[in-house]
């Protein structure tokens, strides 16, 4: 079932607090109407708008988000947070009402603004910290397999920012066998590789421990819950072809509805961009007499050669020579393609794609096939990311830095390969979002580090 999936789960709580603040702002709305006028008016659309502005707000602050690692330093800045989402709303609806419109209506006074902002801002903060709290709980795992598979999820924990919260133990599949009893009694959940070899003992252990309330799943299942991606040594060819998911296939009622909604998006955000597209070109035009668009070759559906276009941000003659690596801050980027890249608006042709059926709205980025003849001899399961059409936004990219290695590109696929496998409407929706509120704050258009990236 989709509330069952390893994406949502994780979320679960934080959707929580959205739906708290919601329900806290009309409680308060009402409450302090009815001290005024002793009338209880419900959801109106006043409170409505504002209720979506707190929430739309706060999620793009981050309060919405896994906090930080470092607990009293995560607990502050949510309360820091919060209380800047609250003066925000007053100084909108001060601005807008009071001094713009003008609107002579008491509820945008002290007596009715401030006590409902100050209430939701108290509730919302206990709230956040509540949750906080709850989320720096850490639960003992032991993680079963082969000694490159516990090596391969090792490296992979290593890099996750809240690892802090996960009480780890690693055993190899044979020394489970003969593990004493008292340390497995302690262990909250086992996960255990797709190819180990269980005796009937300890499979009938493993399930009295189940039915006891204990956790029991694969690898590869873990990794998605906890890492929000799967690594592509955990899994076999076999596993692949048999796995449940990957339901983003021709003919199927998902893949129809995905397509549905890439023509209806993408031709309402051609039309509402036109203007912008327009500027864009204008500027470009402008700084160095060149062309305003940028065509380059990608890998696309089922690995078949696509033209992706982009809007130029790069001066005239960058690649003469061919493909050239990139850096942080690359001298070849114009003043015009700077701006334009990091707000991404460069990418904003590829809208026509999506409407040719070569791209999709959300799915793995395209790459160039020069690039990939290296990634297929380097990364396992490589290939398996053609299996969707490439997308505008993925996974991978609202979730991980912009790509500038080897290493990167693996780590890539293996947000691609969580995508493919879970793979609805709602976890496209989810992106979308995360995706704007990426765009919204400048980010991700740009190696963290100083690395090599291709162009």
């Amino acid at each position: 079932m989709w509330w069952r999936a390893p994406w949502l789960r994780q979320r679960w709580l934080l959707m929580g607090l959205a739906i708290f603040d919601a329900i806290l702002l009309l409680g308060l709305y009402n409450l302090l109407y009815w001290r005024q006028t002793e009338q209880w008016v419900g959801l109106t659309r006043s409170i409505g708008l504002l209720i979506a502005f707190w929430v739309a707000s706060s999620y793009l602050m981050g309060r919405y988000s896994r906090p930080e690692p470092g607990q009293g330093l995560a607990e502050s800045r949510r309360l820091i947070d919060t209380a800047l989402v609250a003066l925000l709303v007053l100084g909108v609806v001060v601005i807008l009402l009071n001094w713009g419109l003008q609107v002579k209506d008491p509820r945008t006074f002290r007596g009715f603004l401030i006590p409902l902002l100050a209430g939701a801002t108290l509730g919302s903060g206990l709230a956040q910290l509540w949750a906080s709290r709850r989320q720096q709980r850490s639960r003992s795992w032991l993680l079963v397999g082969d000694g490159d598979e516990l090596g391969t999820l090792e490296q992979e924990l290593a890099r996750e920012r809240d690892r802090h919260r996960l009480d780890l133990h690693y055993c190899p599949t044979e020394a489970l066998l003969t593990a004493p009893g008292d340390i497995t009694d302690k262990i909250g959940g086992i996960a255990v590789s797709e190819t180990a070899d269980m005796r009937d003992g300890l499979l009938q252990d493993l399930l009295a421990r189940r039915a006891r309330g204990g956790s029991f799943c694969t690898l590869v299942v873990w990794a998605e819950q906890h890492l929000q991606r799967v690594p592509p040594e955990l899994f076999s060819s076999r596993w692949l072809v048999q796995a449940e998911g990957f339901e983003l296939q021709p003919g199927r009622w998902g893949w129809r509805l995905k397509r549905f909604g890439d023509l209806l998006v993408a031709s309402q955000l051609l039309i509402l961009s036109a203007p912008l597209l327009l500027i864009a070109a204008l500027l470009i035009r402008l700084e160095d007499r060149g062309p305003v668009f940028y065509g380059q070759l990608r890998t696309g559906l089922y690995g078949r050669p696509i033209t992706v276009w982009k809007l130029r941000t790069m001066r005239q003659g960058a690649e003469a020579g061919g493909a050239r690596w990139a850096c942080r801050d690359d001298p070849r980027i114009t003043r015009i393609g700077s701006w334009l890249r990091r707000l991404r608006i460069d990418e904003l042709p590829q809208l026509l794609s999506v409407l040719k059926g070569e791209m999709s709205l959300i799915g793995p980025r395209p790459e160039r096939p020069e690039l990939e003849a290296t990634l297929e001899t380097q990364i396992r399961h490589y290939r398996v990311r053609h299996w969707v059409r490439p997308g505008l936004s993925g996974w991978a990219q609202v979730c991980y830095p912009y790509g500038a290695s080897v290493e990167d590109s693996r780590m890539k696929l293996s947000y691609d390969l969580y995508y493919m496998r879970n793979a609805s409407l709602m976890l496209d929706i989810l992106i979308l979002i995360k995706t704007i509120r990426l765009v919204a704050g400048a980010k991700g258009a740009q190696p963290e580090v100083p690395r090599q990236v291709l162009s």
